[in-house]
């Protein structure tokens, strides 16, 4: 799977190279007015987790956004995200955990007249998890803000293909059982597991 995140991200690059040495076009382009509605969609399914027969894992997690460009170069949208996580042995689960993420963010595109833009995003999102098998409390909720690189690449008229990289943020979360502290946590991510893929189709 790494293979092929990085042999994508070689193919972006070589076409960004490309893309300087061609006249600029409106065709597969992005201007002032146009909305982005895109999205990422996850699924995971592991059986004899941690070498224990009848031990499985599955995942799911779906999370659609709009952009609108309100100017050239800058773009505001909204986003919000589906997770599920859950475990299970041969007698009972042992996880079960959703999660709900709503989100704001804004973009800098710096060459949205071309078919391949590098992009600037900043986010804020709410977070909200339920782990229903907790024996207390098992609810929890918080924040974070993230600000990271992306790439967007036109393959025809409407439809591109986008990546991006969270890489620097903050979260807090917090267990709403009474007395609870809150986690807080700030770092620097440059791990493939925080590169996400996505298609966009361009009204």
């Amino acid at each position: 799977m790494k293979k092929l995140l990085l042999s994508a991200l070689a193919v972006c690059a070589f076409t960004f190279v490309n893309a300087q040495e061609e006249t600029t076009s409106t065709e597969g382009s992005m201007s002032k007015g146009d909305i982005l509605i895109s999205g990422t969609a996850g699924f995971g399914s592991t059986s004899n987790v941690a070498g224990v027969k009848d031990n499985s894992e599955n995942s799911f997690n779906f999370s659609p956004r709009a952009t609108y460009l309100v100017s050239d170069n800058i773009g505001v949208g909204l986003k919000v995200g589906f997770g599920s996580n859950k475990a299970e042995n041969a007698v009972t689960e042992t996880m079960d955990v959703q999660t709900l993420t709503l989100g704001a963010f804004g973009r800098y595109f710096f060459t949205p007249a071309s078919k391949f833009s590098v992009f600037g995003e900043l986010g804020f999102d709410y977070n909200s998890w339920d782990n229903k098998l907790a024996i207390v409390d098992g609810k929890s909720n918080g924040f974070d803000v993230a600000v990271g690189p992306g790439i967007c690449y036109f393959v025809s008229k409407n439809f591109a293909i986008e990546a991006s990289w969270g890489a620097l943020g903050y979260e807090t979360m917090k267990n709403e059982a009474d007395g609870a502290e809150s986690q807080d946590d700030f770092g620097l991510n440059l791990d493939l597991a925080d590169l996400n893929f996505g298609l966009a189709y361009k009204f």
